[in-house]
Protein backbone atom coordinates (compact mmCIF):
# COMPACT_ATOMS: atom_id res chain seq x y z
CA UNK A 1 0.00 0.00 0.00
CA UNK A 2 2.88 2.35 0.82
CA UNK A 3 4.48 1.60 -2.54
CA UNK A 4 1.16 2.28 -4.30
CA UNK A 5 0.75 5.64 -2.56
CA UNK A 6 4.35 6.60 -3.39
CA UNK A 7 3.81 5.71 -7.04
CA UNK A 8 0.57 7.69 -7.24
CA UNK A 9 2.27 10.67 -5.58
CA UNK A 10 5.01 10.43 -8.19
CA UNK A 11 2.44 10.39 -11.00
CA UNK A 12 0.69 13.41 -9.47
CA UNK A 13 4.02 15.24 -9.33
CA UNK A 14 4.62 14.42 -13.00
CA UNK A 15 1.18 15.78 -13.92
CA UNK A 16 1.78 19.03 -12.04
CA UNK A 17 5.42 19.53 -13.04
CA UNK A 18 5.47 18.01 -16.52
CA UNK A 19 6.73 21.18 -18.21
CA UNK A 20 9.70 21.40 -15.84
CA UNK A 21 10.54 17.70 -15.78
CA UNK A 22 10.56 17.12 -19.55
CA UNK A 23 14.06 17.70 -20.96
CA UNK A 24 12.70 18.62 -24.42
CA UNK A 25 9.46 19.53 -26.07
CA UNK A 26 7.56 16.30 -26.62
CA UNK A 27 7.09 17.06 -30.34
CA UNK A 28 10.69 18.10 -31.12
CA UNK A 29 12.26 15.97 -33.85
CA UNK A 30 15.90 14.84 -33.87
CA UNK A 31 16.30 12.67 -36.94
CA UNK A 32 20.03 12.24 -36.34
CA UNK A 33 19.24 10.25 -33.20
CA UNK A 34 16.37 8.08 -34.41
CA UNK A 35 15.71 4.98 -32.27
CA UNK A 36 18.54 5.86 -29.89
CA UNK A 37 18.72 3.30 -27.06
CA UNK A 38 18.29 4.29 -23.39
CA UNK A 39 21.18 5.20 -21.14
CA UNK A 40 22.98 2.05 -20.03
CA UNK A 41 22.07 0.16 -23.21
CA UNK A 42 24.40 2.04 -25.52
CA UNK A 43 22.57 5.36 -25.37
CA UNK A 44 23.72 8.80 -24.33
CA UNK A 45 22.78 11.33 -21.66
CA UNK A 46 21.06 13.43 -24.34
CA UNK A 47 18.22 10.87 -24.45
CA UNK A 48 18.33 8.93 -21.14
CA UNK A 49 15.17 6.93 -21.97
CA UNK A 50 16.02 6.65 -25.66
CA UNK A 51 14.21 8.15 -28.64
CA UNK A 52 11.45 7.00 -30.99
CA UNK A 53 11.24 6.51 -34.74
CA UNK A 54 11.29 10.27 -35.38
CA UNK A 55 14.03 11.07 -32.88
CA UNK A 56 11.60 12.44 -30.30
CA UNK A 57 12.78 12.06 -26.72
CA UNK A 58 10.95 9.18 -25.03
CA UNK A 59 11.25 10.73 -21.57
CA UNK A 60 9.65 14.00 -22.72
CA UNK A 61 6.86 12.14 -24.48
CA UNK A 62 6.35 9.83 -21.49
CA UNK A 63 6.02 12.77 -19.11
CA UNK A 64 3.49 14.53 -21.36
CA UNK A 65 1.63 11.25 -21.96
CA UNK A 66 1.25 10.69 -18.22
CA UNK A 67 -0.19 14.19 -17.82
CA UNK A 68 -2.65 13.82 -20.70
CA UNK A 69 -3.79 10.29 -19.83
CA UNK A 70 -4.29 10.98 -16.13
CA UNK A 71 -6.10 14.27 -16.74
CA UNK A 72 -8.43 12.52 -19.20
CA UNK A 73 -9.02 9.69 -16.73
CA UNK A 74 -9.65 12.14 -13.88
CA UNK A 75 -12.07 14.26 -15.91
CA UNK A 76 -13.91 11.23 -17.27
CA UNK A 77 -14.21 9.73 -13.77
CA UNK A 78 -15.75 12.95 -12.47
CA UNK A 79 -18.21 13.05 -15.39
CA UNK A 80 -19.31 9.45 -14.83
CA UNK A 81 -19.62 9.94 -11.06
CA UNK A 82 -21.62 13.16 -11.41
CA UNK A 83 -24.00 11.70 -14.01
CA UNK A 84 -24.52 8.41 -12.18
CA UNK A 85 -24.98 10.04 -8.78
CA UNK A 86 -27.52 12.52 -10.15
CA UNK A 87 -29.58 9.83 -11.84
CA UNK A 88 -29.37 7.62 -8.76
CA UNK A 89 -30.73 10.42 -6.57
CA UNK A 90 -33.53 11.11 -9.04
CA UNK A 91 -34.47 7.43 -9.13
CA UNK A 92 -34.50 7.20 -5.32
CA UNK A 93 -36.54 10.38 -4.90
CA UNK A 94 -39.22 10.18 -7.60
CA UNK A 95 -39.61 6.39 -7.85
CA UNK A 96 -42.37 5.12 -10.14
CA UNK A 97 -42.03 5.95 -13.84
CA UNK A 98 -38.86 8.02 -13.43
CA UNK A 99 -37.16 5.20 -11.56
CA UNK A 100 -38.15 2.63 -14.17
CA UNK A 101 -36.80 4.78 -17.02
CA UNK A 102 -33.48 5.33 -15.23
CA UNK A 103 -33.15 1.64 -14.37
CA UNK A 104 -33.86 0.75 -18.00
CA UNK A 105 -31.06 3.10 -19.08
CA UNK A 106 -28.79 1.50 -16.47
CA UNK A 107 -29.55 -1.99 -17.78
CA UNK A 108 -28.98 -0.85 -21.37
CA UNK A 109 -25.63 0.71 -20.47
CA UNK A 110 -24.54 -2.39 -18.57
CA UNK A 111 -25.47 -4.71 -21.45
CA UNK A 112 -23.85 -2.64 -24.21
CA UNK A 113 -20.18 -3.42 -25.06
CA UNK A 114 -18.86 0.07 -24.39
CA UNK A 115 -15.70 -0.28 -26.44
CA UNK A 116 -17.74 -1.13 -29.55
CA UNK A 117 -20.07 1.81 -28.88
CA UNK A 118 -17.11 4.17 -28.39
CA UNK A 119 -15.49 3.02 -31.62
CA UNK A 120 -18.74 3.62 -33.52
CA UNK A 121 -19.29 7.11 -32.05
CA UNK A 122 -15.71 8.27 -32.63
CA UNK A 123 -15.63 6.86 -36.15
CA UNK A 124 -18.94 8.54 -37.07
CA UNK A 125 -18.60 11.94 -35.38
CA UNK A 126 -14.86 12.32 -35.71
CA UNK A 127 -12.52 12.92 -32.82
CA UNK A 128 -11.91 15.88 -30.57
CA UNK A 129 -10.47 15.96 -27.08
CA UNK A 130 -13.72 17.27 -25.58
CA UNK A 131 -15.83 14.58 -27.27
CA UNK A 132 -13.34 11.92 -26.27
CA UNK A 133 -13.36 12.89 -22.59
CA UNK A 134 -17.17 13.15 -22.56
CA UNK A 135 -17.51 9.75 -24.23
CA UNK A 136 -15.07 8.05 -21.87
CA UNK A 137 -16.91 9.73 -18.99
CA UNK A 138 -20.06 7.81 -19.92
CA UNK A 139 -18.25 4.56 -19.15
CA UNK A 140 -19.33 3.08 -15.84
CA UNK A 141 -21.89 5.71 -14.82
CA UNK A 142 -24.42 2.95 -14.20
CA UNK A 143 -22.48 1.63 -11.20
CA UNK A 144 -22.73 5.04 -9.53
CA UNK A 145 -26.45 5.18 -10.32
CA UNK A 146 -27.13 1.77 -8.80
CA UNK A 147 -25.07 2.45 -5.67
CA UNK A 148 -26.50 5.95 -5.14
CA UNK A 149 -30.09 4.77 -5.62
CA UNK A 150 -29.69 1.91 -3.16
CA UNK A 151 -27.92 4.01 -0.52
CA UNK A 152 -30.32 6.95 -0.93
CA UNK A 153 -33.36 4.69 -0.55
CA UNK A 154 -31.81 3.19 2.58
CA UNK A 155 -31.00 6.63 3.98
CA UNK A 156 -34.53 7.87 3.33
CA UNK A 157 -35.75 5.30 5.85
CA UNK A 158 -33.27 6.39 8.53
CA UNK A 159 -34.40 8.37 11.57
CA UNK A 160 -32.22 11.40 10.90
CA UNK A 161 -33.70 11.93 7.43
CA UNK A 162 -37.27 11.49 8.69
CA UNK A 163 -36.56 14.04 11.45
CA UNK A 164 -35.11 16.57 9.02
CA UNK A 165 -38.16 16.24 6.77
CA UNK A 166 -40.50 16.72 9.71
CA UNK A 167 -38.64 19.94 10.55
CA UNK A 168 -39.61 21.25 7.11
CA UNK A 169 -36.47 20.64 5.04
CA UNK A 170 -37.06 20.40 1.29
CA UNK A 171 -35.73 17.65 -0.99
CA UNK A 172 -32.68 19.69 -2.11
CA UNK A 173 -31.59 20.27 1.47
CA UNK A 174 -32.25 16.69 2.52
CA UNK A 175 -30.15 15.20 -0.28
CA UNK A 176 -27.36 17.79 -0.50
CA UNK A 177 -26.87 18.42 3.23
CA UNK A 178 -27.70 15.06 4.78
CA UNK A 179 -27.92 12.06 2.45
CA UNK A 180 -25.08 12.70 -0.02
CA UNK A 181 -22.48 13.58 2.65
CA UNK A 182 -23.29 10.31 4.41
CA UNK A 183 -22.88 8.17 1.29
CA UNK A 184 -19.95 10.15 -0.16
CA UNK A 185 -17.33 7.79 1.27
CA UNK A 186 -18.79 4.83 -0.62
CA UNK A 187 -18.93 6.85 -3.85
CA UNK A 188 -15.31 7.94 -3.42
CA UNK A 189 -14.22 4.33 -3.04
CA UNK A 190 -16.21 3.49 -6.17
CA UNK A 191 -14.37 6.25 -8.04
CA UNK A 192 -10.97 4.88 -7.01
CA UNK A 193 -12.00 1.41 -8.21
CA UNK A 194 -13.37 2.78 -11.50
CA UNK A 195 -10.36 5.01 -12.21
CA UNK A 196 -8.14 2.13 -13.45
CA UNK A 197 -10.87 1.06 -15.88
CA UNK A 198 -10.94 4.57 -17.33
CA UNK A 199 -7.16 4.58 -17.78
CA UNK A 200 -7.27 1.24 -19.58
CA UNK A 201 -10.18 2.35 -21.77
CA UNK A 202 -8.41 5.56 -22.77
CA UNK A 203 -5.22 3.62 -23.49
CA UNK A 204 -7.11 1.06 -25.56
CA UNK A 205 -8.89 3.67 -27.68
CA UNK A 206 -5.67 5.65 -28.18
CA UNK A 207 -3.87 2.44 -29.08
CA UNK A 208 -6.48 1.85 -31.80
CA UNK A 209 -5.99 5.39 -33.12
CA UNK A 210 -9.38 6.71 -31.97
CA UNK A 211 -8.26 8.40 -28.78
CA UNK A 212 -5.86 11.30 -28.36
CA UNK A 213 -4.76 12.55 -31.76
CA UNK A 214 -1.30 13.79 -32.82
CA UNK A 215 0.55 16.00 -32.15
CA UNK A 216 -0.82 15.44 -28.62
CA UNK A 217 0.35 12.21 -27.06
CA UNK A 218 -0.91 9.77 -24.44
CA UNK A 219 0.22 6.48 -22.93
CA UNK A 220 -2.00 4.52 -25.32
CA UNK A 221 -0.61 6.47 -28.26
CA UNK A 222 2.95 5.62 -27.29
CA UNK A 223 2.09 1.94 -27.01
CA UNK A 224 0.34 2.08 -30.39
CA UNK A 225 3.31 3.63 -32.15
CA UNK A 226 5.81 1.45 -30.32
CA UNK A 227 4.27 -1.86 -31.41
CA UNK A 228 5.79 -1.44 -34.90
CA UNK A 229 9.25 -1.16 -33.36
CA UNK A 230 8.96 -3.81 -30.68
CA UNK A 231 11.89 -5.84 -32.03
CA UNK A 232 14.16 -2.86 -32.84
CA UNK A 233 13.26 -0.38 -30.09
CA UNK A 234 11.23 -2.06 -27.32
CA UNK A 235 11.73 0.89 -24.95
CA UNK A 236 9.16 2.92 -26.91
CA UNK A 237 6.43 0.45 -25.92
CA UNK A 238 7.70 -1.01 -22.66
CA UNK A 239 7.98 2.23 -20.67
CA UNK A 240 4.40 3.51 -21.22
CA UNK A 241 3.05 -0.03 -20.76
CA UNK A 242 4.85 -0.23 -17.42
CA UNK A 243 3.40 3.13 -16.34
CA UNK A 244 -0.13 2.00 -17.29
CA UNK A 245 0.25 -1.27 -15.38
CA UNK A 246 1.72 0.27 -12.23
CA UNK A 247 -0.78 3.15 -12.16
CA UNK A 248 -3.84 0.93 -12.55
CA UNK A 249 -2.46 -1.52 -9.98
CA UNK A 250 -1.77 1.29 -7.49
CA UNK A 251 -5.25 2.78 -7.90
CA UNK A 252 -6.82 -0.65 -7.44
CA UNK A 253 -4.82 -1.22 -4.26
CA UNK A 254 -5.83 2.21 -2.97
CA UNK A 255 -9.50 1.49 -3.72
CA UNK A 256 -9.34 -1.88 -1.95
CA UNK A 257 -7.63 -0.29 1.06
CA UNK A 258 -10.23 2.47 1.31
CA UNK A 259 -13.06 -0.03 0.96
CA UNK A 260 -11.63 -2.15 3.80
CA UNK A 261 -11.30 0.91 6.03
CA UNK A 262 -14.75 2.38 5.28
CA UNK A 263 -16.89 -0.78 5.08
CA UNK A 264 -16.83 -2.13 8.64
CA UNK A 265 -18.71 -5.26 7.60
CA UNK A 266 -15.55 -6.52 5.86
CA UNK A 267 -13.42 -6.35 9.03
Amino acid sequence: MVAAVVWLALMLAVVLLADRIAPYDYATLDLRHRLAPPLGFGGSVAHPFGSDELGRDVLARLVMSIRVSLLIAFGATLIGAALGTTLGVLAAHFRGYVEQVILACVDFQASMPFLVLALAVLAFFGNSLFLFVALVGLHGWERYARITRALAMSSNAQVYVIAVRQLGAGPWRVYLRHILPNIASTLIVTMTLAFPDIILLESGLSFLGLGVQPPLTSLGNMVGYGRDYLARAPWILVLPSLVISLTTLSMSLLGDWLRDRIDKTLS
